[in-house]
């Protein structure tokens, strides 16, 4: 419904139907961050700040909402050892690649977005499975249980 580059150039953040607020490297396929709230509507407008560090969402239920562009970022002064402390935080995450693909949506958020194309497989395995059939029974026997 709606999109905006970061004044970088490297990321860009959209707002959809199905109540989230995307934001994605220009350079990959999918989202390195999702937000929603369970109340809010359809999005309509998003916007990176001038310094690429909030994005600013505007709702069918107009609410202007202000999301950090890093969600684990902290806000404020950081201390020398605080730091040391997400650097090496942000090391092992590249290490490990664990679980940072990872994102929970609610079901109804989940169902939206992956439905279309849950059921296209479903049709597609139908035909297949209907195929295979019709080539692996006899002739009059797939036609004597059509009628």
């Amino acid at each position: 419904m709606a999109i905006d580059y970061s004044p970088t150039g490297q990321e860009f953040v959209t707002g959809s139907y199905a109540r989230t607020v995307r934001i994605f490297k220009d350079d990959g396929g999918h989202s390195r961050e999702i937000y929603h709230t369970q109340r809010m509507q359809r999005v309509f407008c998003v916007k990176f700040s001038c310094d690429a560090s909030s994005v600013t969402s505007g709702n069918d239920d107009t609410n202007l909402r202000l999301w950090k562009a890093e969600a684990s970022e902290q806000l404020g002064v950081l201390l020398p050892r605080e730091k040391k402390r997400n650097e090496y935080h942000e090391a092992v995450k590249i290490t490990t690649n664990t679980s940072l693909r990872h994102r929970h949506l609610p079901l109804s958020i989940d169902k939206a977005c992956c439905s279309q194309a849950h059921h296209e497989s479903m049709t597609e395995t139908t035909r297949k499975k209907e195929a295979r059939r019709k080539a692996h029974s006899a002739p009059e026997a797939f036609n004597a249980n059509i009628t």
